[in-house]
């Protein structure tokens, strides 16, 4: 292989491609041109080993690996951080965070909190997050200005939000939002998310998503979070859950249902049977007391499944790493079988299999020759992670954000050595206490 003329070059460690071979490949050489991922090689085939590069990266005793995929945040939300905590779902939705929402959810607190997220996803291996909420294009303007890959998803509720006074102009905004973010980066992906089928009328559910369908993007939901969900959504339509939305004509490959910690087997045969995607968020979900989705079932039936931390409201952090280490112990013992939702099986759900959840499997997501490169660096040095047996086991059940060493997203090198080099985090933290301190004045 010929290294003159790329931007980067990595060599040595582990590399884990989470390919459809799942190779692992021991000290390899990773070329890296006009953020494309050029060549992959081994130390032993590599034929010009002084070749050179704009940046060459020794990766020596640490793990080469795709970046992390977030599938399902709000990112403003690190501003209400351990606000409400410890509280049934439908008591801080509605009589905490929904008032502070309305009195704090502005462009400034949006933009800040989704700086200071983004700096914590970063510094714990997320190179990919999809947001949903307010003001969305100040989480736009973030992720333009940290070099994260994002999809971010412009909100939609009933009732007047703090960037929607009017709820009747839903169309206006829908419109509004995919003209201005449809073109503007190639690591900027608009879509649409109706925040669930109880704050959102079936008028409201088919006019977004049909307004998604037109324009070809994602269409978001929360969807069965928790028990009474169903029931209330039955006793008010008549049908439960997912049939109200098959019969909306809301469910198709395009459709990302959040948490399902209540479906039942009919419901999973109709999300097999349409292609809708999960998004699975422990974490908030066991806080929150709001139930266990059954994804074991869902992956046997062929349902796409990826990782959120959901807001850091109700997680309380974005760490991909304990999200992934929550995912596998939660159904193992949910289901009293050791053997569900193995270490390399939930790594594929927080990396290529997240990637698919979000339409961008053919671009990131594993790391192979072609693909865009979004790459983390994993350092394997420390104490809780000696000895290495296994290295998908170590990542999911001993590794924490912390172990990420270096981050690089679209070819772009975003931390290096625990560095954030796009964004100023002492001035993030600031700014967001700021925030908070008026907040607690209220």
């Amino acid at each position: 292989m010929q290294t003159n003329g790329l931007d980067i070059i990595i060599t040595g460690g582990t590399l884990l491609t989470m390919s459809g071979k799942m190779e692992i490949l021991e000290n390899p050489v990773v070329g890296i041109k006009n953020g494309v991922i050029v060549s992959i090689e081994t130390t032993a085939g590599h034929c010009n080993n002084s070749g050179t590069a704009k940046e060459i990266i020794d990766a020596s005793g640490c793990i080469i690996m795709p970046g992390l995929v977030n599938t399902h945040t709000h990112l403003p939300m690190v501003c209400f951080r351990g606000m409400a905590d410890d509280l049934p779902l439908s008591d801080w939705l509605n009589h905490h965070i929904f008032p502070a929402e309305a009195r704090f959810a502005g462009k400034k607190m949006v933009y800040a909190g989704a700086l200071l997220a983004m700096a914590e996803m970063i510094l714990s291996g997320t190179t990919t997050f999809c947001d949903g909420y307010f003001f969305e294009g100040k989480v736009g303007e973030a992720a333009l200005q940290t070099g994260m890959r994002a999809v971010i998803a412009q909100g939609f509720l009933d009732f007047p939000t703090p960037d929607n006074p009017d709820p009747l102009k839903k169309m206006t905004t829908a419109g509004r939002f995919h003209a201005d973010w449809k073109d503007v980066s190639p690591l900027i992906t608009p879509a649409f998310f109706c925040h669930a089928p109880y704050t959102c009328s079936p008028e409201t559910l088919t006019i977004i998503k049909e307004a998604s369908r037109n324009a070809g993007l994602l269409f978001f939901i929360h969807l069965l979070e928790n028990k009474d969900e169903g029931e209330t959504i039955r006793h008010k339509y008549g049908k439960k859950p997912v049939q109200l939305l098959q019969s909306l004509g809301i469910l198709d490959k395009q459709t990302i249902a959040v948490h399902c910690n209540w479906v039942d087997n009919e419901d999973m045969a109709v999300f097999a049977d349409s292609g809708v995607k999960v998004s699975h968020n422990p974490e908030s979900s066991m806080k929150l007391a709001a139930g266990v989705a059954p994804i074991p079932a869902m992956l046997k039936r062929g349902i796409a499944v990826g990782l959120g931390t959901d807001g850091a409201a109700s997680n309380n952090d974005l760490d991909m790493f304990r999200e992934m280490d929550t995912a596998a112990k939660i159904h193992k013992v949910v289901t009293l079988d050791p053997t569900v939702m193995s270490a390399e099986t939930v790594l594929k759900m927080a990396t290529i299999g997240g990637a698919g959840v979000l339409g961008l499997a053919d671009r990131i997501g594993s790391i192979e020759v072609g693909k865009e490169a979004d790459i983390i660096i994993m350092d394997m040095s420390s104490p809780h992670l000696t000895p290495l047996y296994n290295c998908y086991s170590h990542l999911v059940y001993a590794a924490s954000g912390t172990d990420v060493k270096t981050s690089i997203i679209g070819g772009k090198i975003i931390m290096k050595n625990r560095q954030l080099l796009t964004l100023d985090v002492d001035s993030a933290m600031e700014n967001v206490r700021k925030i908070a301190a008026d907040i607690m004045l209220s």
